[in-house]
């Protein structure tokens, strides 16, 4: 039985690793998509903060700087979003693939010029890196069976954008469902001319959604190339941004549904990892393009077949032109 926890344990642990980045995006767009612009740039966003926190973690030695780096890099593409679909009235979903597209060819021409290794970034040294994090006493409790095995394996051990992923959760429930910025941003993104009539800028209400779904983005990205991995490489998100879009809509534009919906896509992810090499009787091994496609085909199944009736907000995708 203590094999079976320990197992479970792991997995669970597993789990969370995987779904910081989504839960990080997916709270990052309920705040976009919440005021009304549709973000189809998580994957761009992410993958933008990502290069930029490893050249600058790289650079400095310093993960708090590479973190403000790839928030900083993350909002400015945010804001490039907003110009073209609020200042504009561009259509939202081209120019977030428009966003995807460049940051998929820019990340690799910089690491190119800049580091001149195939649009990959150095290795991050520790001191440029986010490492785990072992909470008090975790150490002389790993012995202790269930309760010590729960705290110093799954409880402990991780790093600090593991925990900020986790606590962003609440925080954004609160900032959404019980502040007067959450109430308005709910109601632009549900009947933006009730909100224009009130005297509000839709438009700056709109802006500073789109900012903070930059800053978590980029905490995202910083996650991928600085805590869970030590530098880099060309396509890391491997479409995970798109993975938490989906998740976001699983969840109904709510943040604690979302979290879970998150974490259900991180279990298929950890399972799918440990199913490598295992031999089923009958099948033999099971393949490892089966394994790589597993959570992708289950994303599709689950939203196609599962997910029930989803209201998204009324305005959402719809530019919105002042009356005059």
């Amino acid at each position: 039985m203590e094999d079976a926890f320990v197992f479970i344990t792991l997995t669970a642990n597993a789990t969370v690793r995987v779904a910081t980045p989504l839960i990080l995006c997916a709270m990052a767009g309920l705040f976009s998509e919440r005021s009304g612009i549709i973000d189809i740039s998580l994957e761009g966003k992410m993958l933008g903060g990502a290069f930029m926190a490893a050249s600058v973690s790289y650079a400095t030695d310093s993960a708090w700087l590479g973190l403000m780096a790839a928030i900083m890099f993350s909002m400015v593409l945010a804001m490039l979003h907003g110009f073209a679909c609020i200042t504009h009235n561009g259509n939202q979903v081209v120019s977030g693939v428009a966003l995807n597209m460049l940051m998929s060819g820019l990340t690799v021409v910089m690491g190119i010029a800049w580091f001149s290794r195939g649009g990959q970034t150095p290795g991050v040294s520790p001191d440029g890196r986010f490492l785990p994090i072992n909470l008090p006493f975790a150490e002389a409790l790993s012995d202790v069976p269930i309760i010590g095995t729960f705290y110093s394996g799954f409880l402990s051990g991780h790093n600090a954008l593991v925990y900020l992923a986790f606590l962003a959760v609440p925080a954004t429930w609160w900032v959404v469902y019980r502040t007067r910025f959450g109430l308005r941003l709910r109601a632009v993104g549900e009947n933006p001319h009730a909100v224009d009539t009130a005297g509000i800028s839709v438009a700056w209400l709109r802006y500073r959604g789109l900012l903070i779904c930059g800053g978590l983005t980029g905490v995202a990205g910083a996650y991928l190339s600085i805590a869970q991995n030590a530098s880099f490489v060309r396509e890391m998100s491997a479409g995970q941004g798109y993975i938490a879009l989906a998740a976001m809509i699983f969840g109904k534009w709510r943040p604690v549904p979302a979290m879970l919906a998150c974490l259900m896509f991180g279990l298929l992810d950890a399972i799918a990892i440990r199913l490598q090499g295992v031999v089923v009787p009958g099948i033999g091994e099971v393949p490892v393009q089966l394994i790589q496609a597993l959570p992708y085909v289950l994303t599709v199944v689950l939203l196609a077949g599962f997910i029930g009736k989803s209201v998204a907000p009324k305005a959402i995708g719809v530019p919105y032109v002042k009356e005059r």
